[in-house]
């Protein structure tokens, strides 16, 4: 070993010596600003902020990205020893929504598996879970029809959101494909991979799951069956990967929103998510969309579905930039009660 790569190991021990120096200093801050403030243990608003600071005094070679992530972990462990979250998800282990959860709150949580969106909503406004992380819409898909009907009906308020980039892969306990007679998927990753399982696995018979992991739970267990789901689905199932990135769409990603009990304060770059709904007659939504222009706010999502109330009513469900608080939209959202026949605000949250 020469004297320069010892000297350069030698560094390296002193810069993690630092590091652990200055992460438990950050520890016990957090601490103490938790047996301070009353308010909750997540703050999203400050979080975002925190990300957005190091994102722009990062000078490399480490990506931002991996920047976030580090930091990620470092403020759920901080986080977990103020109080320890519990997160509800759509499961069971090994779904995108996990590692939605992961992405988001980082591994210092307890995540609470449930097997349908509806028992997410329940656990968190039961208070068995903190939150819950739902998905809202895919790019290639749409909209999750049932997290939409739900967030019409539950007391809870959006509190964050994240956007996770969806990777299919075929799994098995091998790698022949021509011994593949059956795949098991979720229904909507199945629509994600038409054109790669038309070219590959013509002959194939499809077969849905109530989820990705599901579909590897069933595939683990039959030789001649293979699932389509994420990477992590294999490695808590013991399957093979077969193929990667089989989803027609290389930029398939899902939008998942995090709900809550509290309401997010300002972080400077935020969105805003709510339902609305107008007298069905002519010129009635041009008149309910009036104010954003009027007061120069930019939407971002407008989508229709049934209002369930009466026949051929429909809810707008519209996504805004900014926060309810900002003058603007405060401005927008008033006129808006006097224009709707219905108005619900989701929430504001910092904008993925």
């Amino acid at each position: 070993m020469t004297e320069q790569l010892i000297q350069l190991r030698n560094e390296i021990d002193a810069i993690d010596d630092e590091l652990l120096r200055l992460i438990n200093k950050r520890a016990q801050l957090a601490q103490q600003i938790g047996h301070r403030k009353s308010s909750a243990v997540y703050r999203p608003e400050r979080e975002s902020q925190i990300f957005a600071r190091l994102q722009q005094a990062n000078t490399g070679p480490l990506k931002n990205e991996h920047i976030t992530h580090l930091f990620t972990e470092i403020i759920s462990l901080c986080r977990a020893l103020e109080e320890p979250l519990a997160v509800a998800y759509l499961g069971p282990q090994g779904t995108f929504s996990q590692e939605a959860v992961i992405k988001q709150f980082g591994h210092a949580v307890t995540a609470i598996p449930c097997s349908t969106i509806d028992a997410i909503f329940r656990k968190v406004e039961s208070g068995a879970a903190s939150y819950g992380v739902v998905p809202v819409e895919n790019s290639t898909e749409g909209a999750v029809g049932r997290t939409m009907d739900l967030l019409l009906q539950t007391p809870l308020k959006v509190c964050g959101e994240l956007q996770l980039p969806i990777h299919q892969c075929l799994m098995a306990q091998h790698t022949n494909l021509a011994a593949i007679h059956k795949i098991y998927s979720h229904s909507q990753s199945f629509a994600q991979c038409q054109m790669w399982l038309n070219e590959n696995l013509t002959t194939a018979i499809r077969i849905n799951a109530a989820s990705n992991a599901d579909a590897a739970r069933q595939a683990a267990s039959d030789s001649n069956a293979a699932a389509i789901a994420g990477r992590k689905a294999a490695e808590i199932f013991g399957l093979e990967i077969c193929a990667t990135n089989i989803e027609d769409n290389p930029n398939n990603a899902t939008r998942f929103l995090v709900v809550g009990q509290q309401d997010v304060a300002p972080s400077g770059r935020d969105k805003t998510s709510l339902a609305m709904a107008t007298h069905n007659q002519p010129g009635a939504v041009h008149k309910l969309l009036a104010p954003f222009a009027q007061y120069q706010v930019s939407m971002t999502r407008l989508e229709s579905r049934p209002s369930r109330a009466t026949l051929w009513e429909y809810v707008f469900f519209t996504d805004i930039e900014g926060h309810q608080e900002d003058k603007n939209v405060a401005k927008a959202l008033q006129a808006l009660r006097d224009n709707a026949t219905f108005l619900k605000v989701f929430g504001s949250y910092p904008a993925a």
